[in-house]
């Protein structure tokens, strides 16, 4: 079994027809030279017995029959069988099932004239070089002494041949179609070389029954390649599949992604205080979340959420947003925007960890705090975090609704309200992180920090990617 025709799409503009011509020469010079010298090498002993030649001959067929077509290759079980025909027969043997099984292949799929030539001269060419292998490794295929020692032959005869076969159609793309030869070897050939090891142990140790047990060996032999060409095929198909369902996981993703940015984008051009706000919580919460001992992906996370942690004010009017003075009903109505915001970011697959931490970012630990009451323990790590790095840059920032705390003063009233509204192992870390670094967020250039924190979805992709179902 192995890959027979890399089935690319033809892509002749992309070829330059000074090269196109030359390459085509090559491949007749290649299968020319290797007919002539499997006609030259032949023996008539190759041909013996008759009925070993007919059945690898029309296990060859039957493999070639059963190929099957996956993405951009086609892999067929007439590998093993051809395999054989090296080690047990000889290279003229093998080059005559391996011509007459592919020229047979190539017509009913009526492929470009181009693909033709690459098939007829590789299957010329690699069964010759497993014939010509085994002959010297072994001087009569018909009496090889050691049972092992050809068993082992017939392995490496078969890898070899295998990985040949591969490099003769990669080298073909990539001259003719474009593609890089080393992408290739690992979209293509490294994906099945766990069924090619298989298929060379199992052509092996067919190899060596043959000489225990003569043709009867063989029989079998019919069985086992449709039953290997069925697992490949569901191997296949299996990665192929996985390979759509990244695919279109991305793509949501990166849909979802943009619908979150277009929201924080049009609540910044609505509010600019709240984008200059949502951006350095972003910030804040990054390193504080890094100063509690917290691994990349929790750090991550917590950005994440500081970017979307006010997006459920995406829904308040216009009055509240910019109103100097608040109503005991507008308080009431921005006390919904934590469960409104998790709602939203809830509904998008993945977001479930950001969910969770915009609705618990109002929560105190004393348990005053909304929309649930949660006390202590209860409310998330991040979520404390957060409500720590918002409160901070609500007293440090200008607001539209009062003057600016200097940080110091900020930093007392923290210290003030820990263990009550904030977490106070956090405050004294972020204290501690103050002091020690220095201002973090710019004071100004607000816009330019807000679209430099909003470029995040290098960091958010991994906990925005969704959930296979």
């Amino acid at each position: 079994m192995a890959v027979n025709d890399l089935k690319r799409k033809v892509m002749p503009m992309l070829t330059p027809k000074r090269l196109r011509t030359p390459y085509l020469v090559a491949e007749a010079a290649v299968l020319l030279g290797s007919l002539t010298a499997a006609a030259l090498t032949s023996h008539r002993a190759d041909w013996h017995p008759l009925s070993l030649v007919l059945l690898l001959g029309t296990l060859v067929f039957l493999g070639q029959r059963l190929e099957v077509a996956i993405r951009s290759q086609r892999v067929s079980a007439a590998f093993i069988a051809l395999a054989l025909a090296m080690t047990l027969l000889g290279p003229a043997p093998a080059v005559v099932m391996g011509l007459g099984a592919t020229a047979y292949s190539s017509a009913s799929r009526r492929i470009s004239f181009s693909d033709w030539m690459n098939n007829m001269s590789g299957y010329a060419a690699f069964p010759l070089a497993g014939g010509l292998l085994t002959r010297a490794l072994i001087s009569d295929v018909h009496h090889p002494g050691n049972r092992v020692a050809f068993a082992v032959v017939a392995f490496a005869v078969f890898m070899v041949s295998n990985a040949l076969n591969f490099s003769i159609v990669a080298i073909d793309s990539r001259v003719l179609g474009g593609r890089p030869f080393g992408r290739q070897v690992r979209d293509l050939f490294i994906p099945l070389l766990p069924a090619q090891l298989a298929a060379g142990m199992l052509a092996a140790v067919l190899a060596a029954a043959y000489t225990y047990f003569g043709l009867t060996a063989l029989v079998g032999l019919i069985v086992v390649l449709v039953i290997f060409q069925m697992l490949t095929l569901a191997l296949l198909r299996s990665e192929e599949r996985a390979d759509q369902l990244d695919a279109r996981s991305t793509r949501l993703a990166s849909l979802q992604l943009g619908v979150l940015t277009t929201l924080l984008e049009t609540l910044a051009l609505r509010d600019h205080m709240t984008a200059r706000h949502v951006a350095a919580v972003a910030r804040y919460a990054r390193e504080l979340a890094r100063e509690a001992g917290c691994d990349s992906a929790a750090q991550d996370l917590a950005h994440t959420a500081g970017l979307l942690h006010d997006i459920g004010k995406f829904a308040l009017p216009d009055h509240i947003l910019h109103a100097k003075l608040l109503s005991d009903e507008d308080w009431a109505t921005i006390r919904r925007h934590p469960q409104e915001g998790a709602t939203l970011v809830g509904r998008l697959d993945g977001y479930g960890p950001v969910a969770e931490i915009i609705r618990a970012h109002h929560e105190h630990v004393d348990g005053s705090g909304y929309p649930s009451g949660l006390i202590g323990n209860e409310i998330p790590l991040l979520a404390r975090v957060i409500a720590i790095c918002e409160a901070y840059d609500a007293m440090t920032a200008r607001a539209s609704y009062r003057s600016p705390m200097t940080p110091q003063d900020a930093l007392t009233e923290l210290r003030r309200v820990a263990g009550r509204q904030f977490d106070p192992e956090l405050v004294r870390l972020f204290v501690a992180m103050l002091e020690r670094d220095g201002p973090i967020v710019a004071a100004e250039g607000d816009k330019a920090n807000f679209d430099e924190e909003l470029a995040f979805e290098r960091r958010a992709r991994a906990i925005a990617q969704p959930r296979s179902k």
